[in-house]
């Protein structure tokens, strides 16, 4: 398996991670328990060293798989799991205070089943609390041993740079894929300026990229999908002629169409780490074998002309609704 060191940190990671949050939320009902825990196990079979969890997703429930899943392979699997979304009463609720901080870091090392967390991410920014003030909580913990690295989840440039002046960030996760390419106008420079590794969260396009979904397709209510305008059927098939794209490149290349738009990712900075998440063996593989796709420089260029061609229809997130406000600045 491929390496890849997170910007300046030295923190080295297999170059695909997994995302573990659809195992036990976020996309339908939760998996059976043993059979994600030898899914991780299978993908650490494979190489994979960077497993993506947080303190909401469940709530605790995720971690708590991550932790049980992972506690044979104690240094040498680097986890990532993350602060700052409470559930109240049903409701996500943003909260980074610093001793918030502190009770939720105390939870996660005990889920996890560690005495460091490898990468702790704020999962959204917080506007009540000064990033300033939350990176010195954090940077305390480091202080502490209790977290060895550190990142931002959606934050903003202005945030990330706030952020980084107090206690250097070692990784960024926000959504890319060639759905989604805002972070190419302004993150991804500033990432590659200050030295912090980036990591794309729905890397697939929450699994449109795949070319298995059309504008058929349904999603049950507790598929965070359902209430995505981009997913809405009319969007769906708009955007099948980005699908079709993929699919004729994956055609020439002997490839799937998710193998192509993860070596897209893989090919755009060598400090970018892709952590597609799956609960299925055969898909695992697959996305594992997008390290084996190499699109020359030519191929690129035809692909992004291509791409820049195409509009997508939808939004990433409904209008007005909490997803979409909590996007930093």
């Amino acid at each position: 398996m491929q390496k890849r060191l997170l910007g300046k940190s030295g923190l080295e990671v297999s170059a695909i991670g997994l995302g573990c949050m659809g195992m036990s939320y976020g996309y339908g009902p939760a998996s059976d328990k043993k059979e994600m825990i030898s899914l991780i196990h299978a993908a650490i079979d494979r190489g994979v060293t960077f497993f993506d969890t947080a303190e909401v997703y469940g709530p605790y429930v995720n971690e708590e798989l991550v932790g049980e899943a992972l506690a044979p392979f104690k240094g040498k699997v680097v986890i990532a799991t993350k602060f700052g979304i409470k559930m109240i009463n049903g409701k996500q609720v943003l909260d980074s205070k610093p001793e918030t901080i502190r009770q939720s870091v105390e939870g996660s090392l005990k889920r996890l089943k560690v005495e460091a967390i490898d990468l702790y991410y704020q999962h959204r920014v917080d506007p009540n609390v000064p990033i300033e003030e939350v990176a010195g909580v954090v940077q305390d913990l480091i202080k502490e041993g209790k977290v060895k690295h550190w990142g931002l989840s959606e934050a903003g440039v202005h945030t990330i740079r706030r952020a980084h002046a107090v206690q250097p960030l070692t990784a960024v996760q926000s959504e890319y894929s060639m759905m989604w390419r805002s972070p190419e106008e302004e993150l991804l420079p500033t990432l590659e300026e200050l030295g912090i590794g980036f990591v794309p969260f729905s890397p697939l396009g929450k699994g449109f990229l795949t070319g298995k979904i059309d504008k058929n397709t349904t999603f049950v209510s507790s598929d965070f999908r359902s209430i995505v305008p981009r997913f809405k059927s009319e969007n769906l098939e708009v955007n099948q002629v980005l699908v079709e794209l993929i699919k004729k490149v994956a055609l020439e290349k002997n490839a799937t169409p998710a193998q192509i738009a993860l070596a897209w990712l893989l090919a755009q900075k060598p400090w970018i780490v892709p952590i597609p998440g799956t609960r299925k063996l055969e898909r695992l593989d697959e996305n594992l074998g997008a390290l084996d796709v190499v699109l020359t420089p030519e191929e690129l260029s035809d692909l992004n002309d291509a791409l820049s061609k195409i509009e997508i229809a939808g939004d990433r997130y409904p209008a007005g609704s909490e997803y979409a406000n909590r996007t930093g600045k």
